[in-house]
């Protein structure tokens, strides 16, 4: 078990194949499941930055990026150098995925990370930031339902367009 922000969750400990994600229930929102796991190999802590492209679909420039912007801090390295993430870190990156899925700006995910370093004197300010986004979501979410009518609306236009009866001119 992992925690991100305070929050436990799983990682799979006993295949190294992704575990299927069941549909949720009837009338649940598949937004309000946790999130999906990594495919990690069992009883493994530390990964290369190669292997955490193949997991996460980031490239290794934007995961030294994020590294050099204070997104990921403190990355581990072997004796080499070589960066070695952790089951921690995997977990940070799939929530920091969540993040840019939700427009939040990257200066506001850097202050989110910064924040939570800074530890729990700093839960206030993170819920305001938290709870600033979703407010962003959810204007989003609406513009996007007003243009999906319109574009139904122009979709029946003109499947109806086609099923009329053809007119012939005389």
């Amino acid at each position: 078990m992992t925690v991100i922000d305070g929050t436990s969750r799983s990682t799979p400990a006993t295949s190294t194949q992704p575990d299927p994600q069941p549909e949720p229930p009837s009338g649940v929102s598949a937004c309000a499941a946790g999130p999906r796991a990594h495919p990690r190999p069992v009883g493994r802590d530390s990964y290369t930055i190669s292997e955490v492209v193949a997991f996460t679909g980031l490239t290794a420039h934007t995961l030294r990026w994020y590294e050099r912007i204070g997104l990921m801090p403190h990355v581990d390295r072997s004796h080499t150098g070589q960066r070695r993430f952790s089951n921690r870190d995997l977990d940070w990156l799939a929530f920091v995925g969540k993040l840019r899925l939700t427009g939040m700006p990257v200066a506001d995910m850097v202050r989110y990370a910064e924040l939570l370093r800074e530890g729990e004197c700093t839960f206030e300010e993170r819920q305001e930031l938290l709870e600033s986004t979703r407010r962003d979501v959810i204007t989003r979410i609406a513009e996007l339902h007003d243009t999906l009518a319109v574009l139904d609306h122009k979709i029946e236009f003109y499947a109806g367009a086609r099923s009329a009866p053809e007119r012939h001119s005389a």
